[in-house]
């Protein structure tokens, strides 16, 4: 394993921390700064919003400059953002950490995987950024626990002042391992050799292994109705699993069986989950991205039928970890290929799966209130992510005709 991806993997976990540790430190946040619940909570709100703008806006904003630069510079804003944080003297500071410290996020994990992918052979591109991804994936299991933990032992500052730190070893990981020439977008003519070939007959026969260099060009490479499809795929895939995961405590307790108290080691199974499927979904996205997509609505169906009893949901809440967060590695390498490496393209599939959030999460509240049960998020998911193997097998199918 190239050193350069535990530097783009440590970036990812402190970057994770910082989007999840707030959850675990909301009520001493709100009791320092004598604010409400409602306000409290815009810390997490704003961030996410923060999130979805900041993806594409830095990746135009940076289209020219050379990779490695980029993610210096974006790891150095994580770290001014969280830095702020920690010394906040009010709210209003406060939220403007958190709003700097997000505006990095998606265009890390977009220009990243670029440059995750530059550093292995082509048979291995997924596996890449999926180790990349696998700092996101702790962060998603330790991140509320790490900063309940430290802000009852130490205060909520610590928190912050510790993932400042983890920021400063990953920038000096990146500016050490991270060779120069990673993700470098080249000359008009000629192919980078970081982007590999696809072979013929496969869904990337028709991508383009030279990436644009400039802001115009990168914009072109949204012509392509792959690079469409695939941003759906990723939407509905996303919004399939979040729709379902955002009501799954109700579920636990309503119709599982489960105490209120066990929420918290269930959610830990899922997010043990989301680490095995980001390191196997690598590998098997490299192979059948399809079959990776059609994996979420089995098994989210198959939890709406067995969600009353415990030990099945147990068992299903692991795989739900495991199937959900398969596809993400495969589903950024392909948009990049279609998009012929744009870095915009790798941004826009962060917005496109915060998007998918929105959705799932809105019509799984739909159901509910319709009255159709606890479980009825399980099988809204099912459909969604049903619909994202649907939209890849499409694309797949014109892929391969485009390429006869």
């Amino acid at each position: 394993m190239p050193s350069g991806l535990v530097a783009l993997a440590l970036g990812g976990s402190g970057i994770g921390l910082t989007e999840f540790l707030i959850a675990g430190l909301l009520p001493q946040v709100a009791s320092s700064f004598t604010v409400s619940e409602a306000a409290a909570g815009r810390l997490i709100s704003g961030y996410a919003l923060s999130v979805a703008v900041g993806a594409n806006a830095l990746a135009a904003a940076t289209a020219r400059l050379p990779r490695k630069q980029v993610l210096i510079g974006l790891v150095a804003l994580f770290v001014v953002g969280n830095l702020l944080s920690a010394v906040a003297p009010n709210y209003p500071v406060m939220l403007l950490g958190r709003i700097v410290a997000a505006l990095c996020h998606g265009s890390f994990f977009g220009i990243g995987s670029l440059v995750a992918r530059s550093l292995v052979a082509p048979e291995k591109k997924s596996q890449a950024v999926a180790i990349m991804f696998a700092g996101l994936t702790v962060a998603n299991v330790l991140g509320v626990p790490f900063g309940a933990l430290v802000g009852e032992r130490w205060g909520w500052r610590a928190a912050f002042w510790a993932v400042t730190a983890i920021g400063v070893l990953a920038l000096a990981g990146i500016a050490a391992l991270v060779p120069a020439r990673a993700g470098r977008v080249p000359p008009a003519t000629g192919a980078d050799p970081a982007l590999p070939k696809p072979a013929a007959g496969t869904d990337e026969a028709a991508s383009d292994p030279v990436p644009p260099s400039g802001l115009r060009a990168q914009v072109r490479a949204f012509r392509s109705w792959q690079v469409w499809l695939t941003l759906a795929a990723t939407a509905l895939s996303y919004g399939g699993m979040f729709g379902a995961f955002s009501y799954i405590a109700y579920t636990f307790t309503e119709v599982s069986g489960f105490a209120q108290a066990d929420v918290a080691w269930l959610l830990m199974v899922y997010g043990v989950g989301l680490v095995v499927g980001n390191l196997v979904g690598g590998r098997a996205a490299d192979r059948d991205r399809a079959l990776v997509l059609a994996l979420p609505a089995l098994t989210l169906a198959l939890f709406g039928l067995l969600a009353d009893s415990a030990a099945a949901s147990v068992v299903l809440v692991f795989v739900m970890g495991v199937t959900g967060f398969a596809s993400v590695p495969g589903m950024i390498t392909r948009v990049t290929d279609f998009a012929h490496g744009a870095a915009l393209a790798a941004s826009a599939n962060v917005s496109a799966s915060n998007v998918g959030n929105a959705l799932g999460a809105w019509l799984g509240g739909l159901a509910i209130t319709a009255g159709l049960g606890y479980t009825s998020p399980l099988y809204v998911g099912a459909g969604i992510a049903l619909s994202s193997t649907v939209v890849m097998v499409i694309a797949a199918r014109l892929a391969r005709q485009h390429s006869v």
